[in-house]
């Protein structure tokens, strides 16, 4: 830490929080469908440095270059270039810092089965293994404005609907579930020149408890020195840096429950560029696999981890591309660069379509647990507000034919 650090960590923390305020108390469930409701508040951002990229916003508060690299690489976590994306994204650092990092006793796994408990008590239905080939779009004349009919699984099996949500990839959603001539406002050229996250290799691994404890925590930060060139590499330039930063997960020092006894359960996750690098992962995955185990035994993060390794398997760009469906393999969506916030990010309520919404990571207001939640709630509110709108005409004309029969 250099001089000066800890006042200027004051200063950071007292802005963030005024951001946090104002970007998400006040606006974060806001949903921007228009650009006047995205003009009305870039005054506020603009007082507040929040559309100045989240590195020099750093650079403001800290000399020391490892205080800027800690206060800036959050934003990787939700597939943003610390280098680019928008100082709002600082509200990261007030939110974790005031109520902490909360973990879900089972893992992310539990979460997902209260949800499904919870949706059928509601009367919720789940489709398991049906993969959606196809929105069914219907238009009612050259004049008329295509209508979302309901979904076709790769089976050949179709569900009609109402309304039809898609939390798929937003590329993918388009350019692969629906037909060009249905498409004005999202056609594949504009879809193609957004940009995208970064990828991911993932590391999962098992290995022995030793009479040693471990100095790590349930989460841990492993930075790269050359912190602006890594970035560089993974976002521009779209090659394989020599080096590589990792956020290591290690739930067990937590959650014991997550491995057998005497053994430790753990992850790494190393950002990587997503499909558009020139990378043939069926090689180069292997080949960073065992760079990123080797660096994290004889660095000491995991001592003597090579002997004590159970078990492993590793997940690349190649997986986020064909099983999870997204676009170059991308890991965290639309990248959350200024220019792909708020408005102009994709919207929940498709342009193109009626009756059709798009929900989560893509969405606004973005990737990250907590942004993909209030994705849903932004997303909900719309359709309510559509159907109502839709059934109000109906209620009225009723209600003009009820005071007739009555006179």
């Amino acid at each position: 830490m250099a001089p000066g650090d800890l006042e200027g960590y004051e200063r950071f923390h007292n802005d963030a929080q005024e951001i946090f305020r104002r970007g998400f108390m006040e606006l974060g469930y806001t949903y921007f469908g228009d650009i006047p409701s995205m003009l009305a508040v870039t005054p506020d951002l603009l007082k507040l440095d929040a559309i100045r990229n989240l590195f020099r916003f750093a650079k403001k508060y800290f000399k020391s270059d490892k205080m800027q690299r800690v206060f800036s690489f959050e934003t990787l976590l939700v597939g943003g270039n610390p280098l680019k994306v928008p100082a709002i994204y600082s509200m990261i650092h007030f939110v974790e810092k005031t109520w902490g990092i909360h973990y879900v006793m089972g893992g992310t796994g539990a979460l997902v089965r209260a949800y499904v408990k919870k949706f059928q008590e509601l009367g919720g239905v789940i489709e398991y293994n049906a993969e959606v080939s196809e929105i069914m779009v219907e238009k009612d004349g050259w004049l008329s404005t295509p209508e979302a009919k309901g979904v076709m699984l790769s089976d050949g099996r179709t569900f009609e609907s109402d309304v039809v949500c898609s939390n798929a990839d937003y590329a993918t959603t388009y350019m692969k579930m629906i037909p060009s001539a249905f498409r004005t406002w999202n056609p594949n050229w504009k879809i193609k020149m957004m940009k995208y996250s970064m990828s991911l290799l993932v590391i999962y691994f098992g290995f022995k408890k030793t009479e040693d404890e471990l100095d790590l925590r349930h989460h841990n930060i492993i930075l790269s020195e050359h912190y602006a060139e890594l970035l560089t590499d993974i976002f521009d330039r779209k090659v394989l840096s020599g080096e590589f930063s990792q956020y290591l997960h290690v739930p067990t020092l937590t959650d014991p429950s997550m491995a057998p006894e005497g053994h430790h359960a753990a992850y790494t996750l190393i950002p990587v560029p997503n499909l558009a690098a020139d990378l043939d992962w069926s090689v180069e995955g292997d080949k960073l696999c065992e760079r990123v185990i080797q660096f994290l035994d004889q660095k000491g993060y995991i001592p003597n981890l090579r002997e004590n390794i159970v078990s492993k398997s590793f997940v690349d760009p190649r997986y986020f591309e064909d099983v999870l469906g997204a676009y170059l393999g991308n890991g965290f969506g639309v990248e959350p660069t200024l220019t792909q916030t708020a408005f102009f990010r994709p919207h929940n309520r498709s342009e193109d379509i009626k009756n059709l919404y798009l929900v989560g990571a893509n969405t606004q207001p973005g990737a990250g647990t907590p942004s993909v939640m209030m994705s849903a709630k932004m997303t909900a509110r719309l359709v309510k507000e559509d159907w109502i709108a839709q059934l109000n005409p109906v209620v009225q004309d009723a209600s003009v034919r009820s005071e007739q029969i009555a006179k």
